[in-house]
């Protein structure tokens, strides 16, 4: 899997598929062009990251040109935004809370957030 994701087509291919994804399920949902301007979204997004070779940024975020400083500045994106989306999760699980709902499907989503994080810390003082 990391050779896969690691050529500068991967992540352009990744977007069409979603965009695939998102249309099929908004067409499904009875709102076809709002499924075919996120498809084109989706595949203009993808473009713009295929096209910008040259951009030591794009190349780092596509993936075929990734080092240590990236991977480290990666894992260090990848932490803040999990911390932001950690910390809205509660804040609009509150609100639910506090209109007299049950704090669906925010309570669920922290759960498995909780979980596959002592997964993670399980797994990797297990293995190493």
């Amino acid at each position: 899997m990391t050779k896969l994701t690691r050529t500068k087509w991967f992540l352009p291919l990744f977007c069409v598929a979603l965009g695939v994804a998102v249309f099929v399920a908004q067409w499904v949902g009875g709102d076809a062009r709002s499924g075919a301007v996120s498809f084109a979204a989706l595949t203009v997004f993808g473009a713009l990251i295929l096209l910008g070779g040259r951009s030591e940024t794009v190349r780092g975020l596509r993936g075929d040109a990734r080092d240590e400083r990236f991977r480290t500045m990666d894992i260090h994106a990848t932490a803040i935004a999990g911390v932001v989306l950690v910390f809205t999760l509660i804040v609009v699980w509150l609100v639910e809370l506090a209109r007299g709902h049950d704090g669906s499907p925010y309570g669920e989503l922290m759960a498995v957030g909780g979980l596959a994080y002592l997964g993670a810390i399980a797994f990797m003082r297990w293995r190493g």
